[in-house]
């Protein structure tokens, strides 16, 4: 069955707000069998009936996200029920639902907010556990030329639950059954997309019936796998063995689940001091469900004075080879490790730029250093002549697969 996805809003046009509902939906109706084949993003206004309009033909299942608020440019709802011909119909329990839900979090109702109990004829009303607008689901209807359609809020906060809860129940038992695929996600860190392709590329094409893909970031290459159960097998086993050491994950988790997955695993602990990167390193570790378990502290030592006050640097270190240096970086390691007492430890510290470099240091320098209770400090240079974002992100992979090479 053909899928189409419309995000309405302005706001996602002007760039003012990041559109992340194709992501969420194309993932989920996956194991179903079912694929986005169209995604269009409109703003407020009649651009929705047009991209309706547009669908009706082409595709026997349209999500539409976003334009079920009480304001006056949230107008999905009436444009739906006027391009099929529907009456809308005051629905009671929708607004006491409404008014009991602001009314326990004292929020004030406006007179508008009556709009949102307002369902097109044939509708089934999908619930909002977490916000005030309900979805809606019109089934096809051949002879009005309408898909299924599903009219869905817009923050994500409120779509997730609802499409979990309510959508993906209706697709079960409108979309037939498909022939039985699976999806692989192996996340490599390390080695550039183009190596990674010369090691495994050949080999799996060369397997009947697999689809391949490659997703490059900073620092990191995802390489997708898409077929039988039986294909899958024999792909995972051409990977492991030609991209062993620098496969993080086969299932698409990232570097820093890696990293607290070895650490509780090995029962041991992590603390880290960063200068370039800003706690960017700690943000990442922290947005770990039971980073609690491992991560024992996080030090920010963008000043000089503050690598020798917070992590006890030796300022005559700091004078003699600078602030972007292998002894300064092993000196913040080993004192972020003694502080915390803990396990092991990170250190950055290098220039993002664009302003500071130097011929001997140009802008993209960085040291990133780890410590542990029972070896030497290992310090890797390297040069990310990249903006200041990508430096940091590039600076984060390497310090955490600094980490996780020396886990496993």
């Amino acid at each position: 069955m053909r899928v189409v996805v419309i995000n309405t809003g302005t706001e996602l046009l002007l760039g003012d707000v990041l559109n992340s509902h194709l992501r969420f939906i194309a993932r989920e109706i996956f194991a179903l069998g079912l694929r986005v084949d169209r995604q269009i993003t409109v703003p407020d206004g009649q651009a929705i009936r047009d991209a309706i309009s547009e669908s009706r033909d082409t595709a026997e299942i349209v999500f539409i996200t976003g334009g079920l608020g009480p304001t006056t440019d949230d107008i999905t709802r009436e444009i739906t029920a006027q391009l099929f011909g529907l009456k809308l119909e005051h629905d009671p329990a929708i607004l006491l639902a409404i008014q009991a839900r602001a009314a326990r979090r004292g929020f004030r109702l406006t007179d508008r907010v009556a709009r949102q109990a307002d369902v097109p004829d044939g509708a089934t009303v999908l619930p909002n556990e977490h916000g005030s607008a309900p979805g809606l689901y019109l089934p096809a209807d051949a002879a009005k030329r309408r898909p299924h359609l599903f009219l869905l809020p817009g923050p994500p906060r409120e779509l997730h639950p609802m499409f979990r809860d309510s959508v993906l129940p209706i697709l079960r038992g409108i979309v037939p059954s498909a022939a039985a695929m699976d999806r692989r996600m192996f996340r490599i860190a390390g080695l550039g997309e183009s190596l990674v392709e010369e090691a495994v590329g050949a080999e799996l094409l060369a397997l009947r019936g697999l689809e391949l893909g490659y997703c490059a970031r900073p620092g990191e290459i995802d390489l997708r796998l898409i077929g039988s159960e039986s294909v899958l097998d024999e792909a995972a086993r051409i990977v492991t063995e030609k991209l062993g050491p620098a496969i993080v994950s086969n299932d698409g988790s990232t570097l820093e689940e890696a990293v607290v997955k070895l650490l509780t695993a090995r029962g041991q602990t992590l603390a880290i001091a960063e200068s370039c990167t800003g706690g960017y390193l700690a943000h990442r570790i922290t947005n770990v469900p039971g980073a609690s378990a491992v991560f024992l502290s996080g030090f920010v030592t963008y000043s000089n004075e503050a690598k020798t006050t917070m992590v006890g640097v030796n300022a005559a270190l700091i004078e003699k080879h600078g602030a972007v240096s292998k002894q300064v970086a092993q000196g913040m390691a080993e004192g972020a490790r003694a502080r915390a007492n803990s396990n092991f430890a990170l250190a950055t510290t290098g220039i993002a730029g664009p302003g500071g470099g130097s011929e001997e240091k140009p802008v993209g320098t960085v040291f990133v250093a780890l410590a542990a209770k029972d070896r030497p400090v290992s310090v890797e240079k390297r040069f990310f002549p990249d903006d200041r974002p990508t430096f940091k992100e590039l600076t984060a992979q390497t310090a955490l697969e600094m980490l996780r090479r020396s886990l496993v």
